[in-house]
């Protein structure tokens, strides 16, 4: 097979390759972009496989970093964008299920390529368009099939993470994993324990905004992964609705842990263990439970001004994607339009300050914070006209009244 057109990626990339041929070894680009290529998709990263070992690629070049270069990944920056080159290598035993013990460089594409998890992915394309398969991924290609390469059970007892990685394409390309690769992740799965939680929480993720996640749910469920992920192991249930109920994929990774906090009915404190446990930021654990309050109060009626405005505009359309999912109307318009008739957007808007209150006689301390908050929320409920001088005597009457 020979592509005839090629993505402007690979062809600003195609120099590099052409200058390593021309020094007479083989390059050959690899991987996730020339899969999505064949398939049409769009590609975002471009890697280079090569029989030039790391201190030759440097020779070549003159601007070179060792971004990996114990495991022979130069990146080469000749040509105004950073290429990761890595020279064809085998690899030992994986005593830790995750790395190999032992990496070594070899001149075979063939040698290289059987390493690599499935058979997809295990496609390389020369500078011109051809594609050079050597276990049968085109056909996977055109059939929508998930296949380790060689031996799927040698397969994850080197890398557990290609388990959680399969279940990932399933839903991401709307493929189907293969009777004997999905076996072999069900007879290796407890070994996922043995992964970095980093490194699932990506796979999970990018499963559950794939075009398809029900596929990888229900790979999930059917070779018992998910009881090796962290916090699901009583969530069998819970999964199981979500599969049905998760027809397309979410639109982002806060949704993503709110849909699964709401499903697994974890509450404000559960929620920020179980957030802790799959390493998320504390930005996104903080967006996590705004969403989810919105979402609840959403399945049965919609927010009201307050309870919109402590949400926040941005996170809005995701507390209605996760009640959606998880079987709410959709109030999507309407909220739109409820937040845009918000008095107020945020805390800084009100048009008083605690200098104004300060000058006005209110002293320092605790009551000054409290007449604010009590002015912030009465302007968003309409209580009070956001004007200065209205907030003032709005102020004076509080202080007094205590």
């Amino acid at each position: 097979m020979q592509l005839k057109q090629l993505p402007r990626d690979f062809e600003l990339a195609r120099p590099v390759l052409q200058t390593i041929e021309r020094a007479g070894y083989e390059a050959y680009f690899v991987g996730g972009s020339v899969r999505d290529t064949i398939l049409g998709k769009s590609i975002h990263d471009v890697d280079i496989a090569t029989s030039a070992y790391p201190d030759e690629i440097k020779h070549l070049f003159k601007r070179t970093v060792d971004t990996g270069i114990e495991h022979g990944t130069v990146m080469i920056l000749d040509h105004g964008t950073g290429y990761e080159t890595t020279t064809f290598r085998s690899e030992s035993t994986y005593t830790d299920f995750r790395r190999p013990d032992q990496v070594t460089f070899v001149r075979s594409l063939a040698e290289d390529l059987k390493r690599r998890d499935f058979t997809i992915n295990a496609l390389a394309m020369r500078e011109n368009g051809e594609v050079i398969d050597l276990f049968d991924g085109l056909s996977d290609l055109r059939n929508r099939r998930i296949r380790a390469v060689g031996d799927p059970q040698e397969r994850f007892h080197e890398d557990a993470l290609r388990m959680m990685r399969a279940v990932r394409f399933a839903s991401q390309l709307d493929f189907e994993i293969v009777p004997a690769t999905e076996k072999a992740m069900a007879d290796h799965a407890a070994l996922l324990a043995k992964i970095a939680v980093e490194r699932i929480q990506v796979e999970l993720l990018k499963l559950l905004m794939g075009q398809t996640p029900q596929r990888g749910l229900t790979s999930l469920l059917t070779t018992q992964l998910w009881r090796y992920c962290p916090d699901f192991e009583h969530q069998e249930t819970a999964l199981t609705q979500l599969t049905q109920r998760l027809t397309h994929g979410v639109s982002c990774e806060v949704t993503a842990w709110a849909v699964l906090g709401l499903s697994f009915g974890l509450d404000h404190d559960q929620t920020t263990t179980f957030l802790k446990h799959w390493k998320t930021s504390n930005q996104v654990a903080t967006d996590v439970q705004a969403v989810m309050t919105a979402a609840r109060i959403l399945q049965t009626r919609t927010l009201d001004a307050w309870e919109l405005y402590r949400c926040g505009a941005s996170r809005v359309k995701l507390a209605n994607e996760a009640a959606v999912i998880l079987g709410a109307a959709d109030r999507a318009d309407s909220l739109v339009q409820d937040v845009a008739a918000l008095p107020i957007q945020q805390k800084r808007e009100v048009a008083l300050t605690g200098k104004d209150l300060m000058q006005a006689g209110i002293q320092p301390g605790p009551q000054l914070g409290q007449l604010l908050a009590a002015l912030e929320r009465q302007v968003v409920t309409g209580q009070v006209v956001n004007h200065k001088d209205a907030l003032l005597t709005q102020a004076l009457a509080l202080a007094n009244s205590k």
